[in-house]
């Protein structure tokens, strides 16, 4: 159990670490190759399109097990520590003060509970039928 309590919180570094290098992209304080290689990370992190597709078993995860830490020290290196610890600081704050949208979900839900009612009633009329 506690090699999977040690693989969930360095899943949760690294996520916040890719909040703080997005964070750390838009500081004017970081050099424009270092907000370039960050940018890259960033956007293969946050995309749902891998280099190697995770169905392909072992070597489909090994891009996420090694491109990703690698990529986050390569943007790490070239990113000032002062701007790192900044951006640090913003990520905490965003995942501790992460904003909750009810009235998204409680919108979404009404939207699945219309097409479900519409296709009830779609069912009903095709039964109901005269022949």
């Amino acid at each position: 159990m506690k090699n999977v309590k040690d693989l969930k919180l360095w899943a949760k570094a690294i996520k916040r670490e890719a909040v703080a290098l997005y964070i750390a992209c838009r500081d004017p304080r970081t050099p424009v190759m270092a907000k370039i290689i960050a940018g890259f990370v960033v956007a293969y992190i946050f995309s749902p399109i891998d280099l190697i597709p995770d169905f392909i078993p072992v070597i489909g995860y090994l891009d996420d097990l090694l491109l990703v830490p690698l990529g986050i020290w390569a943007a790490k290196k070239m990113i000032p520590e002062e701007v790192m610890i900044d951006a640090r600081m913003k990520a905490n704050d965003f995942f501790q003060n992460k904003p909750r949208i009810i009235w998204g979900a409680v919108i979404i839900g009404f939207i699945w509970l219309a097409l479900l009612a519409l296709l009830i009633m779609l069912v009903m009329k095709m039964v109901h039928r005269p022949a």
